[in-house]
């Protein structure tokens, strides 16, 4: 049986719930570029391998593959972030509008956007080269405006940390939502979760869990250290994905877990943004939580059997 008529989804009704949808994306984008080659000798001024690039490729990353998950799946998806002032900035917001997202980047003269460079050759990655900086005091400051002035015009709030310091103000960021009466979802970052305080849902994977809650050897330790987090946070959820376990879901009244869906794991990078993307969109169509996660989970499944940031379709996701 088709997975929307297994949750009493119409694709045509789900699709236009889908297309007035607005989301606001928050959080550090990055310009993943991929070099592909072939390798067919070593190198004699070192024992590496030499690549023959024949092949180059970029795309949006970070908050920006969120956005770009957001876009693919029939959304509107607005973009705020802080960039250098520099070819790959003009190349983000090149490849966004081609996408039809809004993104409003401030670019900081200071600092040069994040880049991850990937050189591929038969299908493995040989190395990875990222070049990046932290953001000024005066260009966050600036960009916390911005988003005070538009958060009411949006649904939900994403915000996307991938500790490149573009969410400094994430706890005035999920205040000023509150205000405004938007949920807040956050992907996030580090050993230290109080400045999460008083947000929607987090989504963190389970290394991340693992790093702030400290390690469990059954689900009934996983599930009480999860309620716990959730109880200190003030959180109306938590979502924990799991990797091949799938993911879970932990509210007050309870745990929800999906099994993984995915059929060939080949590239489990950018996932994450795939999970949030999805639920922000479907919460903003006016899906209850639960749906919302099972199509997130459905969505990622799609993704990780595709190479590099990559994003599911509505498409994909309707013809499952």
């Amino acid at each position: 049986m088709n997975l929307l008529n297994t949750l009493g989804l119409a694709p045509a009704t789900l699709a236009a719930q889908l297309a007035a949808a607005k989301v606001l994306v928050v959080g550090d984008v990055m310009l993943d570029r991929y070099w592909f080659g072939d390798v067919s000798r070593i190198s004699p001024e070192a024992p590496v391998p030499v690549a023959k690039i024949s092949r180059m490729e970029e795309r949006a990353g970070g908050a920006a593959n969120v956005a770009r998950n957001i876009a693919s799946l029939g959304g509107q998806a607005t973009i705020l972030s802080v960039v250098g002032d520099d070819e790959a900035a003009t190349a983000l917001e090149r490849l966004l509008a081609n996408d039809g997202i809004r993104a409003s980047f401030k670019r900081d003269a200071g600092i040069a956007t994040t880049v991850k460079l990937r050189v591929v050759a038969r299908q493995q990655q040989l190395i990875r080269l990222d070049f990046e900086d932290a953001p000024s005091h005066e260009i966050l400051a600036d960009k916390l405006d911005e988003y005070a002035a538009i958060v009411a015009e949006h649904d939900v709030v994403i915000l996307s940390d991938y500790g490149k310091g573009g969410l400094t103000h994430v706890a005035r960021m999920i205040e000023l939502a509150r205000e405004a009466g938007k949920p807040v979802l956050i992907d996030p970052k580090g050993d230290d979760y109080s400045k999460y305080a008083g947000a929607t849902l987090l989504t963190p994977n389970r290394s991340e869990f693992k790093q702030v809650a400290g390690s469990w050897q059954t689900e009934a330790q996983l599930s009480a250290k999860a309620e716990a987090l959730r109880a200190e946070l003030d959180l109306t959820a938590l979502l924990v994905t799991r990797s091949e376990e799938g993911m879970t879901l932990y509210r007050a009244d309870g745990a929800v877990h999906e099994p993984t869906l995915a059929q060939e794991v080949y590239d489990v990078s950018g996932a994450g943004d795939t999970v949030i993307g999805t639920l922000g969109l479907m919460l903003a169509a006016g899906l209850e939580l639960p749906v919302a996660m099972r199509l997130a989970n459905a969505a990622a499944g799609i993704v990780v059997a595709k190479l590099g940031t990559a994003v599911c379709h509505q498409r994909e996701l309707f013809a499952l």
